[in-house]
């Protein structure tokens, strides 16, 4: 006859295990996990997109310079030329391109691009932070400050393991693993690391946040076993209290 101790001890003997090959592959996960290292870059060259305010100025012909919004679609629209794609150019080739298509219609064009405002740039900051959402890009913005401004870590942030999403050729997401918890102390090269427009900032559970809340769901939720106390405690927050 089974007893309600022998179960619990049964039970025990199974999380024991289940928790100590959760250490075992979240070690093996952060070695063998084909997600990218972050490192280091020089910040992209900028794209005018969509809400850019952009004045548009002729060297030898004034009368010609314009301040336009960039349209959702993409679009300008100027003088002599009409319409014209904007977004997704740097403004260097923006002024390559109109130099090229006035040249048609003015003798000698010199023009500059100049970006007056920049439309509002984003990025999204989820997982285990006081509040997820969407936070204002500003520059220079690192992965670490954006957790920030959405609040923080939560007990059961796991900052080693932080990912960035962000987009990659042919507009694929490429994730890129950052250690948050180095940045916080200010070394390690990912402290360094920008944020671009729309990237995402995931920061998981620890494993031992992910033991709890199997725990929890599957073993004292269940009828067989609520109201009894399997006597474990859980260390939800290794991240602070240091090693």
């Amino acid at each position: 006859m089974i007893t309600k101790r022998t179960v619990l001890f049964l039970t025990a003997a199974f999380l024991l295990c289940w928790m100590n090959g959760c250490a075992t592959n979240q070690a093996g996960t952060k070695a063998d996990n084909p997600v990218l290292t972050a490192t280091p870059e020089k910040p992209p060259q900028y794209l005018i997109q969509s809400g850019d305010q952009l004045h548009i100025k002729f060297f030898y012909n004034p009368e010609l310079n314009e301040a336009v919004t960039v349209r959702p679609d993409g679009g300008i629209s100027l003088q002599l030329v009409d319409e014209v794609q904007a977004a997704g150019l740097t403004p260097a080739q923006l002024d390559d391109f109109l130099t090229d298509r006035y040249s048609k219609e003015l003798k000698k064009p010199a023009i500059t691009v100049i970006v007056g405002s920049f439309a509002s740039q984003r990025v999204y900051v989820g997982g285990e932070v006081s509040r997820q959402g969407l936070v204002e890009l500003t520059g220079g913005m690192t992965a670490l400050q954006a957790v920030i401004s959405a609040g923080g870590f939560k007990e059961t942030a796991d900052p080693e393991a932080a990912i960035i999403i962000r987009k990659g050729p042919d507009n694929l997401p490429v994730p890129v693993r950052v250690n948050l918890k180095s940045a916080l102390s200010g070394g390690g090269p990912d402290a360094a690391v920008q944020l671009r427009p729309y990237d995402v900032v995931y920061i998981p559970k620890t494993w031992i946040a992910e033991a709890n809340k199997f725990v929890n769901q599957y073993i004292e939720e269940l009828l067989l076993y609520r109201g009894i106390s399997l006597g474990f405690t859980y260390q939800v927050n290794k991240f602070n209290q240091g090693p």
